[in-house]
Formats: C-alpha cells, structure tokens, sequence
C-alpha cells in the first residue's frame, strides 16, 4: 500500500480519535499539576501480531513535542502474554490524555493483523493468496488494510473506484455478463474487471467474455476444482462466501489464486494490552 496514502490516513484518523475524545478539553487530565513528569509501559496481555505503532506514535505527538516513546516492538511482530511493547516518558497530562486513544489503534490493528496471522499460516502450504474486503469498521479502511498485510494477508480492492466488481445486480442492469464486461473495459480500460458468479454455467460465460478475475461464490470444494480445471490459468480464480477456519485450507488446496474473507477486518478481537504509569 501507498506510503503516502497511509500517511494520509493516520493523520486523519488520529485528527477525528483525538477530537472524539477530548472534546472540549480532557478534565480529568487537570487534576495533574502542569510540570509533572511521567513514565508508563504498555504490556500485551494476550499472544498477538503488533501492529499500529505509527498510530500510537502520531497519537501522543499529536499531544505533546515532550513525550518520548521508546518501542520494543515493531508492526508484524509476533508477541506472547506479559510483554512489553513500549514505554513513554513525558509530560503525565498529555501521556494520560492520548492512553485510551493510542491503546485503541493499537489494540484494533493488532487485533485484525492477528487473524489475518492466523489464517495465512493455514495456507501457507499453498500458493492461494488470502484477500480482504470492504467489510471494514468504517474511517478505518486503510489502517485496517495496512494491519491485514502486517498479518501476512492481501488488500482487495480498497473502495469503489480502483476495480470493478460486477455482481448479480450489475449484471441484471447491464443485461448480461458479457455486456456488463463490455461496458466495463469501455468505462475504464485501465481497470481490472471482475466478475462474481454463482454457478459453472456463469464462470464459463465469465471467463469466455474475458473477466480478469472471477469471484466463485459459495462454490463447493467440487465445483471449484472442475472450474480451475477449466480456467486452465486463464482468468484469476477468487473463491469467496461463508469461508472460516472450518473450510479455509481445502478451498485454498483446490489451487484458486485467491480466497475473500470478511472476517479478517470484521469479526477481529481487540488484543487485551495495558498501560502502567510510574512517576
């Protein structure tokens, strides 16, 4: 992914966290005298991937030229339980005032590069790759992208505008397959095109109309070894629909490029971390 557009992304999002969260002003913060001097850590609590530490550090830069961070991880590191991430000294008001914001990129990046861990390494035997989808926590798209490759997965698409998708409602509108294919080259020749089809009889119109790729959905293990059989290399063979741990490796070993998961941005659990102030 585009540095600059990650770039892009951080200072957006931690610009609308921190607005979100302080408000008018974080009131417990003036509780603290001006001039005290802090330090904290940040443990995991669980086994996790890290990922986030761009986030964490705009957060409290955002906050306060004073604070020192000091990183003992690095995005796409592996962690167990009781280790230590990172450690800030600074000013106490502003390293309390960016906690919850900076532990909540984290937590949330980790959480998603964790699954997205998990599931690459039950096809890492394969040469499938695993692929995302716009099934994101919405504001978050690129920061949750960014956490899917730190995890050893791929980006799909990553909005409306870089691919087309044609899908069953598009194909009814545009009246066909190969019609909608045609309209799509001569829309934006520049563009990938591709194609979700429900059953054999639509991949082969797919493939003979020339798709880029052609999303097999809710195809059983059968139907998309007789498909990839038939592609004979052809078009890019994405399987999606319904697919969990459960399923994910013998769809990988039918030999499709691609495999679609929504869950790796949207069923994510936050890793479980935790700040401890020293003064």
């Amino acid at each position: 992914m585009d540095e600059q557009i990650i770039s892009e992304a951080i200072a957006a999002n931690v610009r609308a966290a921190l607005a979100e969260d302080l408000g008018s002003g974080d009131i417990t913060a003036l509780l603290i005298p001006e001039d005290q001097m802090a330090s904290a850590r940040v443990i995991t609590r669980e086994d996790g991937i890290i990922c986030g530490t761009d986030w964490v550090d705009a957060v409290f830069e955002a906050l306060s030229d004073d604070i020192r961070i000091d990183w003992q991880v690095k995005d796409g590191d592996s962690v167990l339980s009781g280790d230590s991430l990172f450690t800030l000294q600074g000013p106490a008001r502003a390293i309390l005032s960016g906690e919850r914001c900076a532990l909540n990129f984290l937590q949330t990046l980790s959480g998603t590069a964790t699954v997205s861990r998990t599931y690459a390494d039950m096809v890492a035997h394969t040469n499938t790759k695993l692929l995302d989808t716009r099934k994101t926590l919405p504001g978050l798209r690129i920061a949750q992208k960014y956490a899917v490759k730190c995890g050893g997965c791929e980006n799909h698409r990553t909005g409306l505008y870089d691919a087309f998708l044609i899908k069953e409602n598009h194909i009814m509108t545009c009246g066909s397959i190969r019609q909608a294919i045609e309209a799509a080259r001569n829309t934006a020749p520049d563009k990938p095109v591709e194609v979700e089809v429900e059953s054999i009889e639509e991949f082969q119109q797919a493939h003979e109309a020339g798709a880029d790729i052609i999303m097999l959905d809710n195809f059983d293990i059968a139907d998309l070894e007789v498909c990839v059989a038939r592609n004979q290399g052809r078009a890019k063979l994405e399987a999606s629909g319904g697919i969990d741990d459960s399923t994910l490796t013998g769809i990988a070993e039918t030999g499709v490029d691609y495999i679609s998961i929504g869950a790796l941005t949207k069923h994510c659990k936050a890793l479980d971390l935790s700040m401890r102030i020293t003064l």
